[in-house]
């Protein structure tokens, strides 16, 4: 069985799969009578043509390290972002584009971290580690159907990253 260690969550290493969204750096505007960094614009939210957005609030189960990954899924109508409403590292698990999934990665994201899923990407399920699993999730809304699942042939252990010694 294949084995994948769970990287930190970077906008350059997500960068194919999508978009990380944080509050880093300065923000781009001081709003709110100078009381509100305003970090403008952070995502590439795409809902097709036939489609709008949409906010659902998902809670999710909590999952535990080593976790067995025996699906991916995808949503080829539009993008889809996962914004925690808790401050817990989760695991975002993402495989190479193509009519199957590619090589898969997956990322432990920290406390204050969310992401948007291009068009398209396959993923893993909403994975929180701790309890609340509340996310808020902004995706495509529409009259077209919007998942396609893949089971994997062999299941594939992701582990927490290894500490320093």
């Amino acid at each position: 069985m294949k084995t994948i260690v769970a990287q930190p969550l970077t906008a350059g290493a997500f960068a194919p799969f999508g978009d990380v969204l944080e509050i880093s750096g300065d923000p781009d505007k001081i709003i709110n009578q100078g009381l509100c960094g305003r970090y403008h614009d952070r995502a590439s939210m795409d809902f097709g043509p036939e489609g709008r957005a949409g906010i659902s609030l998902f809670d999710a189960v909590p999952r535990d390290l080593p976790y067995l990954l025996e699906m991916v899924e995808r949503h080829p109508e539009g993008s889809q972002a996962f914004l925690p409403m808790h401050r817990n590292p989760w695991l975002v698990i993402v495989a190479e584009a193509g009519a199957e999934p590619g090589e898969i990665s997956a990322f432990l994201a920290a406390p204050g971290q969310g992401i948007n899923l291009y068009r398209g990407t396959w993923h893993g399920v909403l994975t929180p580690l701790h309890a609340p699993g509340m996310f808020a999730v902004v995706d495509r809304i529409g009259g077209t159907p919007n998942l396609e699942e893949h089971w994997l042939d062999a299941p594939v252990t992701i582990t927490a990253p290894r500490a320093p010694a």
